[in-house]
């Protein structure tokens, strides 16, 4: 019996995902209101879709990778059928819980699943899947994980992946920011880019930030895997749950100066790697 599953929402994490379950001989179904994104499924093995709701009354276990809370009570708002929805954006809990409700009443379980990892690491099955939600459920969904990622955890209850994720993405605000300011640190001072490369990230000063970014930072170049303006959006969701929780956050709270400047100077649309082009004029430093 052939397997199947559905992807809704085909951006940068969401197309990397349904190309790759189409690889592992999943039939896969998918919707995106961007008429290119369906194409590119259809390119890569898959059946486009004219809704989500269509993905999920086909599919038996479906994939939301949205950009918004709105965008997630929409599909749940029209969703039918008895799919398992695996939920894999990063928003706030509140808003998935709420979603949970709507699917709920309607015999849809939804488990809160976000995802470690940038878009080039989808495109290469390099993710890992933080689980929550109904176990039954997540040991349904084992396979369609194993068909997009390189791991996946059970964390228990749901809303336990998206706190998680928060913890996930605190650090990655931070190393991505330390990075980039020890490339800079390092350029000012004379070194070559590429040496300062391949030297730190084999050394007790590297990070798994330091080695995914390392490239475009050498370069100079930011094509998005996660853009600054989107990145925005899970900064606001960490520090609300920080506050929210009483914990102080000082290093988090540093960078997003950071962030910010590169908003103001029209870096938004590029990869939150480009904060090192942020501290390259702020140290006057030029290639």
């Amino acid at each position: 019996m052939t397997k199947a599953a559905g992807v809704v929402g085909l951006g940068i994490m969401g197309s990397a995902m349904s190309a790759n379950l189409a690889r592992a001989g999943f039939k896969t179904y998918g919707y995106d209101p961007v008429p290119a994104q369906r194409k590119a499924l259809a390119r890569a093995g898959g059946v486009a879709c004219r809704s989500a709701a269509e993905v999920l009354r086909r599919a038996p276990i479906v994939i939301t990778s949205l950009p918004s809370a709105s965008a997630l009570q929409e599909v749940c708002s029209d969703a039918s059928g008895r799919a398992i929805v695996i939920e894999t954006s990063t928003l706030a809990l509140d808003d998935k819980l709420f979603a949970k409700k709507i699917l709920q009443k309607k015999g849809i379980t939804l488990l809160d699943c976000p995802l470690s990892g940038t878009g080039a690491q989808a495109k290469n099955r390099d993710l890992s899947v933080y689980a929550s939600g109904d176990k039954a459920a997540y040991r349904k969904c084992v396979a369609v994980f194993e068909g997009f990622a390189h791991s996946h955890y059970y964390l228990g209850d749901f809303g336990n992946g998206s706190r998680m994720k928060y913890v996930a993405n605190l650090l990655v605000a931070i190393h991505n920011v330390a990075a980039a300011e020890a490339f800079v640190l390092g350029m000012k001072a004379g070194l070559a880019p590429e040496m300062i490369l391949k030297v730190i990230a084999d050394g007790a000063g590297g990070s798994r930030m330091f080695q995914v970014r390392g490239p475009s930072m050498v370069a100079g170049k930011y094509p998005a895997q996660i853009r600054i303006d989107v990145w925005q959006k899970d900064m606001k969701i960490i520090g609300d749950f920080a506050a929210k929780l009483g914990v102080a956050a000082p290093l988090f709270s540093a960078t997003a100066p950071v962030y910010n400047a590169a908003i103001s100077q029209g870096l938004g649309e590029q990869d939150t790697g480009a904060v090192c082009a942020v501290l390259e004029r702020l140290s006057g430093v030029k290639r």
